[in-house]
This record gives C-alpha cells, sequence and structure tokens, in this order.
C-alpha cells in the first residue's frame, strides 16, 4: 500500500492532516512519527520501530520539535541514499526566510505554511487538496 509519513508533534495539526486525508479520500496509508528521531526509526526500522515498507511517496515534515527538528532530521534523511530521494514538503508556522532557505538547501519540495489560529485553518487543508492531486 503507497504511504504518506507525516512527522509533526502538535495533536491538532496531526489531526488535521487526518482529517484532511478523510475530506479528500486520499487513499495512502498515513503513518506518524512526533519527531524526526522516531521519523528515521520508521524510515529504518530500527529501535524496535517496523519499518515502513513500501517507503512512503511523500514526507510532510514540521521543522519545529523536540528531540529532532526539521532541519536536522531533512540532513539525516539526505545522507541515507535509501532515503534521500523520498519528497519532503515541509509543513510549519515559520514564514522567516531563512527557515524556508535552509529547507531548500536540503532539497525539499514544496514549504507549506500552517495556519496560527483555528479560523484560518482551512489554508493547511487547502495544501493537503494539492498534495492529493500530486499523489494520483
Amino acid at each position: 500500500m503507497r504511504s504518506v509519513l507525516l512527522v509533526e508533534d502538535d495533536f491538532f495539526d496531526t489531526m488535521t492532516v487526518q482529517k484532511a486525508f478523510e475530506k479528500f479520500s486520499i487513499q495512502h496509508k498515513l503513518y506518524t512519527a512526533f519527531n524526526g528521531l522516531e521519523a528515521l526509526d520508521l524510515l529504518l526500522g530500527q529501535n524496535g520501530a517496523e519499518a515502513i515498507q513500501p517507503l512512503p511517496e511523500v514526507i510532510l515534515l514540521d521543522l519545529n520539535m523536540p528531540k529532532m527538528n526539521g532541519h536536522e532530521f531533512l540532513v539525516e534523511l539526505r545522507s541515507h541514499p535509501e532515503l534521500s530521494e523520498i519528497p519532503v514538503f515541509i509543513t510549519t508556522t515559520s514564514a522567516m526566510d531563512i527557515d524556508r532557505l535552509r529547507a531548500q538547501n536540503l532539497g525539499i519540495s514544496g514549504y507549506i505554511l500552517k495556519p496560527v489560529d483555528f479560523e484560518t485553518g482551512t489554508d493547511m487543508v487547502d495544501s493537503i487538496s494539492l498534495l492529493e492531486q500530486l499523489l494520483k
């Protein structure tokens, strides 16, 4: 089964993505990790985690997380030949140019700004609908 890996430490944002997958009937299995270390464990099948097989088609990655943040995860991901070509879309509240540039230098496929408050929550859902079109 085709899959997507969501690396996100915020429960509300995780639920938003899950609901967007349901809303747009995205048939990919959605795996979740709460930081970069957990994501690497899932991708590499290490530290007691069962490896995602086949590897996910896309990774949705938050930047600001505990233990291993998004930038650190990208550096590690790109250092593994078997993982380095997986497309990564950043999902973050950071509109700072330095964060975007650093992520772009690490080979991301896209940069999705998360809504900061509940009233603008449709922005991320709309971005997921664009992702759904890419996954077809």
